[in-house]
């Protein structure tokens, strides 16, 4: 699971259809799948604020430790006169320990699929930071969109994408996307990002399988959503929630795994299942910070600087853009 600060956000203005057209085609699919940024309706941001509290889940909170620290370090690193752009913009608790590091900030644009938490996010922002221009930006930051244009002049470009959203990205499509990056900034831009690290097993497994089952009923809200949204015909007792740590391909693996032989029904279609059949809803990738580097070097981008808690736990990494790719 990413931050949902900088998820994917779900947008309650989508049409219902785009929805119906991605789980179709996840179940069509073999292995089958369903897209983890359908994870957050409304329901399924709230489970995820539960998670965030909970002590096995210490991702959000070690990040907010590591910005809260070195958020000045962060700040001169990234340097003056910057338009910062923020990949998804959730609760802008991280934006704001950034914004008020940075040496005259010209712009902020957040980029986040949702118009209305958009739209709240900018009024906040305007009323709080009057010397910085807001720019809102409505897209899906895994397409390539235009950066706005400020009032005043900027030197530089630089991406703010924290929460260790990446992770949910196979590395080649992490390699294209930190690519999109470097493109967006252009020369003498910069990328702030935060990655989980590689750890032990048994920390990374607690943290997507809580005792308390809130990660469960998080993964499981994907089947509440086909079911209401869609008028579906499911049996959610039917299937459980299965997390487990992929050591070979460092990730951590998510699925919905089928209790008995079932079927869901959707526009009349049936995809049948048999017990232990499973459904693959994310992945989450984790990294040594030498191993993102080489990663982000294919992509154009150098690694500047970085920094991490006590534990090594998680990371937020400085990137520069050195030449246009």
């Amino acid at each position: 699971m990413p931050d949902t600060t900088t998820s994917i956000r779900h947008d309650p203005s989508a049409s219902t259809e785009s929805f119906r057209e991605d789980v179709l085609s996840g179940l069509r699919g073999s292995p089958r799948s369903l897209p983890c940024k359908h994870f957050y309706d409304q329901r399924g941001s709230a489970l995820f604020e539960r998670i965030c509290k909970l002590d096995e889940y210490y991702l959000t909170r070690t990040e907010l430790a590591i910005m809260r620290r070195y958020a000045p370090e962060m700040g001169a690193q990234i340097g003056e006169g910057v338009m910062l752009v923020e990949y998804g913009s959730g609760s802008s608790i991280k934006t704001r320990l950034l914004l008020d590091e940075l040496i005259n900030p010209v712009a902020y644009a957040p980029v986040d699929i949702s118009r209305d938490h958009l739209a709240m996010v900018a009024r906040i922002l305007r009323r709080d930071y009057p010397s910085i221009e807001i720019l809102p930006v409505a897209a899906d930051f895994t397409s390539e969109f235009r950066l706005p244009e400020p009032k005043r002049d900027y030197t530089h470009a630089a991406v703010f994408f924290p929460g260790s959203t990446i992770g949910n990205f196979e590395p080649r499509d992490a390699q294209l996307l930190l690519a999109n990056i470097a493109r967006l900034c252009g020369e003498g831009g910069g990328l702030l990002i935060g990655i989980d690290l590689d750890k032990d097993p048994r920390i990374l497994e607690l943290a997507y399988d809580d005792p308390a089952g809130i990660t469960a009923q998080f993964n499981l809200n994907l089947l509440h959503r086909i079911r209401n949204e869609l008028d579906a015909d499911v049996d959610i007792e039917g299937f459980k929630h299965v997390a487990c740590y992929n050591q070979t391909r460092s990730r951590m693996e998510i699925f919905l795994q089928s209790l008995c032989d079932q079927q869901i029904v959707i526009d009349g279609e049936s995809f049948k299942f048999t017990p232990g059949e499973m459904i693959h809803t994310e992945y989450s990738h984790k990294y040594t910070i030498e191993g993102f580097a080489e990663i982000a070097a294919a992509a154009g981008l150098t690694l500047r600087k970085s920094w991490t808690d006590e534990k090594g736990y998680f990371a937020v990494l400085h990137f520069a853009m050195l030449q246009q790719v």
